[in-house]
């Protein structure tokens, strides 16, 4: 009996200094005169954790949270920390976060926290890094550049935009950020998997996303019935139907060809699907895993994302008057040229221009992007700085975005800045996609699908929002009421 407590005390103590090796080891033996200092900053009390629960300590997204603004008070735009389970730079610089962007595989690399990869898998272009991202970001700018002027492509959307608004007429309230995520996953799973709203298996594939959307930003806790674990399992049900989805696929496809084949109609591809999953079907540069897995990252991307970003710009032009005037004059004029029921074409989006200066606007003040995570592959002197090889490096985007050095008035939603900022869309001071080579590839589908909702919504209600609800960065950006809009539809 006393052998196992003195076990167990040996464990515990011997756990106990791993901990306090990990949280201070990193710490010593680093100064080096040639290549400089590491950034002033603190690793907290807390083994392992450090600071990591100040730094997610939720706070308006319009905003760059207290931790942030004390840590750049004391120690400047760029300081150590300890984050994330890793001895962390974390740069709120614009040129810093510049060059780790522009660096990716050569001086730094993506370093999502391990759970992540649990969830996501280990070949989702998230977390993967090196040949393998480049091959599947070369796949996914491919279908983005193909897809995105499609027709029938933009006529989905906005059937799917008349269709959320015409169940809104009767109503005095809706949940904003619900009927976002209706449309959104409406568009994405019928433009990655040619599946409708009303196919049972799109309700089972809805089903499994919310429970993996749910496990994705909860604590990483693998036991039964926790909401990681229930997401991990949700995944393997996901990535089950999507393969049961391209067996078929491929099935119909042979029976497809064998048809035109009797029939001698061997270039009528009229009939055929003309989603993504047939496009990918014929790449022979992936695997069947990855495909799967691209599916995956495409839904997530699609429908998480772009319903965030409706709804921050929904919130945003309820508050400014003026901008919504303006977005009625600029729809007003383009519903003008067309028919009554003529839908919208990739001509027409390209004359939203005040459209799109609202999108730029609410992405650089509603910061849906924090930050992204990055490792240093080698010791890297930054000015005065030591980045040490191994770090976790965290570039905060939200703050370059808020800096009054960089946008004038920055804690204010002026939409009209971007008639003079227009060449700064890519640069270093907007940065609301990431940058560099993992640049979202799905941006501007985003962009299509906010516009397009927009066209019909400024010309069929007004909307002001309920109470005080208002974007929250925990640190991924939702509102924590839904964002309830008292709605009013006239007839135009």
């Amino acid at each position: 009996m006393v052998l196992f407590w003195v076990v167990i005390f040996v464990s515990f103590v011997g756990f106990v200094s791993c901990l306090i090796l990990n949280h201070f080891l990193p710490l010593l033996f680093l100064k080096n005169k040639k290549l400089g200092d590491l950034p002033r900053g603190s690793f907290g009390y807390l083994p392992l954790l450090g600071e990591t629960l100040a730094f997610l300590n939720p706070h308006p997204s319009t905003t760059v949270g207290s931790f942030l603004q004390e840590h750049c008070s004391r120690y400047g735009k760029v300081f150590k920390s300890h984050l994330f389970l890793s001895p962390t730079i974390v740069s709120c610089d614009q040129e810093l976060n510049y060059f780790i962007l522009q660096n990716e595989d050569k001086l730094f690399e993506c370093s999502y926290p391990t759970p992540i990869h649990g969830v996501l898998g280990k070949i989702s272009m998230l977390v993967v890094v090196g040949d393998t991202h480049k091959r599947l970001r070369n796949v996914a700018l491919s279908l983005v550049s193909t897809t995105k002027s499609k027709h029938d492509f933009l006529t989905y959307i906005e059937k799917t935009t008349l269709q959320i608004l015409d169940s809104w007429k009767d109503k005095k309230q809706i949940i904003f950020c619900q009927e976002a995520r209706k449309f959104t996953f409406n568009v994405i799973v019928k433009q990655v998997l040619g599946l409708t709203p009303e196919q049972p298996q799109t309700a089972r594939i809805l089903e499994d996303f919310l429970t993996f959307m749910r496990g994705l930003i909860s604590f990483p806790l693998y036991i039964p019935g926790t909401p990681y674990a229930n997401a991990v399992k949700a995944r393997i049900r996901i990535s089950s139907s999507v393969k049961q989805i391209i067996k078929e696929r491929r099935r119909n496809n042979v029976i497809f060809n064998n048809n035109n084949n009797i029939c001698g109609n061997k270039n009528n591809n009229s009939q055929k699907e003309s989603d993504f999953l047939e496009i990918l079907l014929g790449v022979d540069t992936l695997s069947e895993d990855e495909k799967v897995s691209f599916v995956l990252d495409a839904l997530l991307g699609g429908y998480e994302t772009t319903s965030i970003l409706m709804a921050i710009v929904v919130h945003f032009v309820a508050k400014s008057p003026a901008a919504l005037e303006q977005l009625k004059v600029e729809h007003a004029s383009i519903r003008s040229k067309k028919n009554k029921d003529e839908f919208l074409t990739w001509e027409d989006y390209k004359m939203m221009t005040f459209t799109q200066n609202v999108i730029n606007e609410a992405l650089r003040y509603g910061n849906i992007v924090k930050f992204v995570h990055r490792k240093a592959l080698k010791d890297i002197k930054f000015k005065d700085y030591l980045i040490p090889a191994g770090w976790k490096v965290l570039p905060i985007l939200s703050t370059v975005h808020l800096d009054p050095s960089m946008h004038s008035n920055p804690l204010e939603f002026h939409p009209w800045r971007w008639e003079t900022q227009r060449q700064d869309q890519t640069s270093k001071k907007f940065t609301p996609f990431g940058g560099g080579s993992r640049c979202c590839p799905g941006s501007e589908l985003a962009r299509v699908e906010v516009a397009f909702f927009l066209h019909h919504l400024v010309q069929n209600f007004r909307w002001s929002v309920e109470g005080d609800d208002q974007p929250i960065a925990y640190p991924y950006v939702e509102f924590p009421k839904g964002l309830v809009l008292n709605v009013d539809h006239f007839a135009l």
